[in-house]
């Protein structure tokens, strides 16, 4: 594949500046916890641009863009999105996220429409296209704006800790345009709150009958996707799979060596994989369970791809929990609750409440197997967020795990009658001739935490459309970025008024 081929043309695509900085961002690794080196390319354009910027403690970058002339009494319009991306890749994928540019493809989707994707990646349209739309505003000074602030957050996708460091001066303004969202035809007011919830077991491990069957079980070619975006798909969960393929089997004396799935506690898992021991007669009963599971998985889940694969290893020196204690961890992880767990009573068509069992992960400490599985749950409803928790905690303690909870955030309540939002829908139909989608969303955002550390912030989300996110299948639509940057620019004219 020709990287710089492909640069060069999604370069030339309009609106170039867009696409400019978004090649530039894509070209510098940035998982999230892991941003120094996007900071410093940010810094690095803002003195190109001779701006001003305030980096915090968290790693939060603030850069101050002067008014249009004429516009230097408007109220400050805030820009917002977040610098970090989530890392994930296809199995058998050599990139490295903390050394290696994202490769972008310049493609066509099955309509024909022009579409930008990674090579076997996350893209990270989710945010790259809302900074690089901020810093194109910032670049343009034939683009009518009052005063701006470009607030760029840090550690977003993984625990938000640097929207959870803001205070009320943080930054000056107190309107607020998140562009972290991901339907063109789309005005968000309000999203769900979220907490982590971690399972943790110390098992101690025994040698294995050199004489016993040793198997590895392979759950793959799954969707993934976002836990809060696409939890309401009902796509296939790989760990989920995995738990049900070995309980299937129905196998008296399996004993677990080793289980490990997903990699992001807000992505659904795409893959999982583990390795268990037991007498003959292992693999032929795994066989029928996994045979049973696939087919399970494209019928219910719309996973024409799901694979779940068995194969006999050669393991003369293993070790594995006890019986009982792969007995204890199976029941466990099968009853964790995956998917929507409720809808909203009053938003039609609106997940309320979800929890992800996005990573199970298994390793070595001496003579023991130390077993962790990580939770996202999202809900818009306080209470159900806290009932989740409670559940969840329940079921661990029945099942002997040490629980810790953390990174909780809150939710953004919906205020139908915001004057940004106001604004926004008032653009939106003069602009394109019908009215946007006005709703709450399931997923993140950081306005429940930004309204919440710095108060008296009026917001509103939008942004292009860009489908797959959290996973290697991630894209964004050209012609969306078209038009979400032609509504940004209308957006901030009529608020200079």
């Amino acid at each position: 594949m020709d990287t710089q081929k492909n640069i060069a043309e999604i370069e030339k695509l309009e609106p170039q500046s867009v696409w400019k900085y978004f090649a530039g961002i894509s070209a510098v690794p940035r998982p999230s916890k892991r941003e120094d080196k996007i900071r410093t390319h940010i810094h690095e354009v803002v003195k190109e641009l001779n701006l001003q910027a305030v980096q915090d403690d968290a790693g939060n970058i603030v850069i101050t863009v002067p008014a249009s002339a004429g516009c230097e009494n408007a109220p400050i319009t805030v820009l917002q999105g977040h610098l970090d991306m989530v890392p994930e890749k296809n199995a058998g994928t050599t990139h490295d996220f903390d050394n290696d540019p994202i490769q972008l493809i310049l493609d066509k989707d099955h309509d024909g429409k022009t579409i930008i994707r990674a090579n076997q990646t996350t893209l990270g349209a989710d945010n790259g296209i809302g900074i690089a739309m901020a810093l194109a505003v910032a670049a343009s000074p034939d683009i009518v704006h009052g005063p701006l602030e470009l607030l760029f957050t840090a550690d977003e996708e993984e625990g938000m800790t640097g929207a959870n460091s803001l205070t009320p001066q943080s930054f000056k303004g107190r309107r607020l345009l998140n562009l972290d969202s991901e339907e063109d035809d789309a005005l968000y007011m309000g999203c769900a709150g979220g907490c982590d919830t971690n399972f943790d077991w110390r098992f101690p491990l025994s040698k294995v009958p050199a004489e016993w069957e040793t198997c590895r079980v392979t759950v793959s070619g799954l969707r993934g996707g976002h836990s809060g975006g696409d939890i309401h798909e009902s796509r296939g969960c790989a760990n989920k799979l995995l738990v049900r393929t070995l309980i299937r089997s129905k196998f008296g004396d399996l004993r677990i060596n080793s289980i490990n799935g997903g990699s992001k506690r807000n992505a659904i898992s795409r893959e999982a994989v583990a390795t268990v021991s037991g007498p003959a007669g292992l693999k032929n009963a795994l066989e029928s369970a996994a045979q049973t599971v696939q087919q399970q998985a494209i019928d219910e889940s719309v996973e024409p791809n799901a694979t779940v694969t068995v194969e006999l290893i050669n393991d003369k020196d293993g070790h594995a929990i006890s019986q009982e204690d792969t007995q204890r961890l199976l029941t466990t992880l099968a009853a964790i609750p995956h998917g929507v767990m409720g809808m909203h009573p009053k938003v039609d068509g609106l997940v309320q409440t979800s929890n992800n069992l996005g990573i199970i992960k298994s390793e070595l400490d001496g003579n023991n197997l130390l077993v962790k599985a990580a939770n996202l749950s999202r809900s818009s409803s306080e209470s159900r967020i806290d009932e989740t928790l409670d559940q969840l905690a329940a079921i661990g303690e029945l099942a002997g795990a040490n629980i810790t909870t953390g990174n909780r955030y809150p939710g953004w309540e919906p205020d139908p009658e915001s004057p940004v939002l106001n604004t926004c829908k008032k653009v939106y139909r003069e602009l394109f001739n019908a009215d946007p989608n006005v709703a709450a969303i399931h997923a993140g955002l950081e306005c429940g935490i930004i309204g919440q550390r710095v108060g008296g912030v009026d917001m509103a989300s939008f942004g292009p459309r860009i489908e797959g996110a959290h996973s290697p299948d991630e894209r964004v639509w050209v012609e969306s970025v078209q038009k979400s940057w032609k509504y940004l620019l209308a957006v901030l004219q009529t608020m200079v008024k």
